[in-house]
C-alpha cells in the first residue's frame, strides 16, 4: 500500500472506526448509486456521480444545496487498490489532464487519500485531504471539513446498514 505522509501545516485528516464491513465502505465509495445516497451532508444532496475506477479515470459529483444551487466537482483517480485505498485529486481531470486553475477566492485544489482497513468491530476509515498551501488547508477546515466529512461518513454507515 502507498504510504502518504501527513503534513500538519497542509493536510486535514478524519479517522474513525466505523461498524461497517470494509467491502461495504468500498462499495459506498465506488458505485455511483451508492455514493449519491450519502456523499454530502444533509440537507444537501448528491444528484449526479460518475466513477471510472482506475488510475486516470474520472471522479465527478454534482451537489445540490437546499436552495437548489448546483456545485459540480471533478477529479482524477491517481491510485486504486481494491477495498484498501483510493487516491484522487481535483487538480487533474480524466487521463491525468490538468483541470483549470481555481478562479474564486474560496476555490482550491486538493488531493484526497482514503484508506480502509479491517479491524475488530468494522473498518478503520481514514480520509486524508492534502492541500498545496496552508491558506487552502485553513479554508477547507473553515468550510467545515471535520463536521462535513464526519456527517457524510455517518450517512455512509447509515446507507450501508441495509446492504449485504
Amino acid at each position: 500500500m502507498i504510504n502518504i505522509a501527513f503534513n500538519p501545516e497542509l493536510d486535514l485528516v478524519l479517522e474513525r472506526l466505523v461498524p461497517t464491513p470494509r467491502r461495504l465502505v468500498w462499495k459506498a465509495w465506488t458505485e455511483p448509486e451508492q455514493l449519491k445516497k450519502w456523499f454530502c451532508p444533509r440537507p444537501w444532496l448528491t444528484v449526479h456521480a460518475e466513477i471510472d475506477l482506475r488510475p486516470g479515470g474520472r471522479f465527478v459529483t454534482v451537489m445540490r444545496s437546499p436552495e437548489g444551487e448546483e456545485f459540480p466537482g471533478s477529479g482524477c483517480y491517481l491510485a486504486v487498490e481494491p477495498e484498501s485505498l483510493l487516491v484522487w485529486t481535483s487538480a487533474l481531470g480524466e487521463g491525468f489532464r490538468p483541470n483549470p486553475a481555481p478562479t474564486g477566492e474560496g476555490d482550491f485544489l486538493f488531493t484526497g487519500a482514503l484508506t480502509f482497513a479491517e479491524e475488530a468491530g468494522g473498518t478503520r476509515y481514514r480520509a486524508h485531504a492534502m492541500h498545496a498551501t496552508a491558506k487552502a488547508r485553513k479554508h477547507h477546515e473553515d468550510m467545515g471539513f471535520h463536521d462535513g466529512w464526519g456527517a457524510a461518513l455517518d450517512q455512509l454507515v447509515e446507507a450501508m446498514a441495509g446492504e449485504s
